[in-house]
């Protein structure tokens, strides 16, 4: 996904992205990009430890079948100096974990930073709870749309997948903020077709890209 640091520039425009869009409704978009949803650490290592378990058996197996003698204690120290390895690989490398995870945990992970993201910027607490929250987060290659339940009761999840679909399609080519400002539009287009704007209507969120 991308790689390449938003600028002040892209920040701009996807705030005035959200401006004009939320101009032609009642409800409220409000962006988050995280760089990483979760640490990994000690996913990582349980996924290390399973694979060394299974080629320590298949090195097991290989020595006898060769008629190969190694001394337990030694197979035990050795079995010990390569855990210590790898945990210490994975504690002074941590872009190299989230490659042992797979990719359901990672999405699990991620969702769950979306929805914490939903409830901790009070996207839950608009007036008319048509609040929308645009999520992305780099490392995992993930992106989400969560909308309150106002909106989400009148729209299908294949709108919302389609906004994703587009939006991890700009990221995958290093423009993401391009992905933000279309997704933001897309979103905008619904919200104004359910929720068009009415008079006295006010901003209840920050119109701005959140990079955590």
């Amino acid at each position: 996904m991308a790689t390449r640091p938003i600028s002040p520039e892209d920040h701009e425009r996807i705030a005035d992205a959200i401006r004009a869009a939320e101009s032609k409704t009642d409800g409220e978009i409000y962006c988050v990009v995280a760089h990483a949803s979760d640490g990994y650490f000690f996913p990582a290592a349980f996924m290390a430890m399973l694979g060394m378990l299974v080629v320590s058996l298949g090195v097991g197996y290989g020595l006898e079948a060769w008629w190969l003698s190694i001394r337990l204690p030694h197979f035990v120290i050795a079995e010990l100096l390569a855990l210590a390895s790898v945990l210490i690989l994975l504690w002074a490398l941590p872009a190299l974990r989230i490659h042992l995870v797979p990719r359901r945990l990672r999405y699990q992970a991620a969702h769950a930073n979306a929805m914490k993201q939903f409830l901790a910027r009070n996207v839950h607490r608009t007036t008319a709870r048509t609040g929308v929250l645009v999520f992305v987060s780099i490392a995992e290659r993930y992106a989400e749309v969560v909308a309150d339940s106002g909106i989400d009761s009148l729209v299908g999840q294949h709108v919302w997948d389609g906004v994703v679909r587009d939006l991890t399609a700009h990221a995958g080519d290093d423009r993401l903020a391009e992905g933000f400002v279309k997704a933001i539009q897309a979103v905008g287009a619904v919200l104004a077709e359910h929720f068009p704007v009415s008079t006295g209507d006010s901003n209840e969120l920050d119109d701005h890209l959140v990079e955590i």
